[in-house]
């Protein structure tokens, strides 16, 4: 097991531990990288919701049907 001095107290303390066990300062690398990965997982799962909710929507389904018949009709006005 990799072992680090803590920075305020300066005992060892594992690499993969949260804080300190003597003096319970942050271990900064451990904490951060926790943080990142629970913030990108947050966040992936709020813009997966989002993006349910606009496709559940049915008023947007109906318009969007709606414009592809209009630009359909409107294509093959200008070529006829």
């Amino acid at each position: 097991m990799k072992q680090k001095k803590c920075p305020q107290c300066k005992n060892l303390i594992s690499v993969k531990a949260p804080t300190c066990l003597y003096c319970g300062r942050p271990n900064k690398f451990v904490t951060n990288n926790y943080v990142k990965r629970k913030w990108d997982k947050e966040h992936k799962q709020e813009k997966l919701n989002n993006f349910r909710n606009l496709i559940s929507n049915k008023t947007l389904i109906t318009f969007m049907v709606f414009l592809i018949i209009l630009l359909i009709s409107l294509y093959k006005y200008n070529n006829s």
